[in-house]
């Protein structure tokens, strides 16, 4: 998927000497780059997995000093001490690391920082900043602002509308409080519930049999995820509920891409870009950044925009696993 970044513009070469166990990389140095992701529990972090692989294929087989040592976890705590071991056994000196949870791994990643490692943070962020050097996601709050602002519209402002949210971490927050915003300018339009699912279809068929078992009428679902917008669809579907009109997912899965190409259901007519190849973008930028001693700008955003029948030809990559 092609995605056009905000520019970035890298800081003045800089080297630092860290205390430790680790050093971080300078110039003449060998770049040992940890890699720590989620399991590829579900079709996005399959995705994550998929491109994290091919970043340490690809640059590798470019730059001769460059190490990439990858490590998945099913788990905050078995991330956490797979954190440890990348400092202990790799002994890496730059780490990119997508966590598992927000507040669990804080301190985790600023105990690898503290050895002296500059660490990128991708997608959900720590809640304290300082335990990272730099951060690069997709925009979390276009990611929220973008739905609500088709399902206003599609609702033409008055209607009742459910969401499912991730697991609580600060992207999550962000959406919903891009999300929530818009839906304050429309005063007809009523959110009824917004429950975690976890990013997971099972979860969110549970909980959307649990919607549709209290509320007797919604006009429009909103799910911050592909797979649970799937999860949602199959509990709607066999309830045979008629009146929901709408139903908007997110990170542009190749079937939901699929279905808003071909307009094989009426009720999916638009989803919100957000592509697990921002994974290969973090080590990459990361990797070659301190291969040179230097360091990444504190943030990089890529774009989240709406995907519908107009433009969904170039959101649609049969190839990918996501």
């Amino acid at each position: 998927m092609s995605t056009t970044r905000r520019s970035v513009l890298f800081a003045a070469a800089a080297t630092a000497a860290g205390l430790g166990l680790i050093t971080a990389a300078a110039a003449d140095e060998p770049v040992r780059l940890g890699v720590s992701i989620p399991a590829a529990t579900h079709s996005f972090m399959g995705g994550i997995n998929y491109w994290a692989n091919q970043a340490k294929k690809d640059l590798e087989a470019k730059h001769k000093d460059l190490k990439i040592t990858i490590r998945t976890a099913a788990n905050a705590t078995e991330q956490a001490n797979q954190l440890q071991d990348l400092v202990t056994v790799n002994r890496i000196n730059a780490l990119v690391v997508f966590p598992f949870e927000s507040a669990a791994l804080t301190r985790p990643v600023a105990n690898v920082k503290a050895k002296g490692a500059y660490v990128t943070v991708v997608d959900r962020g720590l809640t304290d900043t300082s335990a990272q050097d730099a951060y690069v996601a997709g925009d979390n709050t276009a990611f929220g602002k973008v739905p609500a602002e088709y399902i206003a519209k599609a609702l033409g402002g008055k209607g009742d509308v459910v969401a499912l949210r991730g697991i609580p971490t600060t992207l999550d927050n962000e959406r919903m409080d891009a999300f929530t915003a818009v839906l304050k300018n429309y005063p007809d339009i009523k959110l009824l519930d917004a429950k975690y699912a976890n990013w997971n279809r099972d979860d969110a068929y549970k909980v959307t049999q649990d919607y549709l078992t209290r509320f007797k009428h919604i006009d429009a679902f909103w799910a911050a995820d592909d797979d649970m917008a799937f999860g949602a669809i199959r509990a709607i579907d066999q309830a045979n509920r008629k009146d929901i009109r709408i139903i908007v997912g997110g990170a542009g899965a190749k079937d939901m891409v699929k279905i808003i190409r071909d307009g094989s259901d009426e009720r999916i007519q638009a989803n919100v870009s957000y592509s697990p190849k921002f994974i290969y973008d973090a080590i990459k930028l990361t990797a070659e950044a301190r291969l040179k001693g230097e360091k990444l700008p504190a943030t990089t955003i890529i774009p989240s925009v709406l995907i519908d029948k107009s433009n969904a030809k170039d959101f649609y990559h049969p190839d990918s696993p996501f």
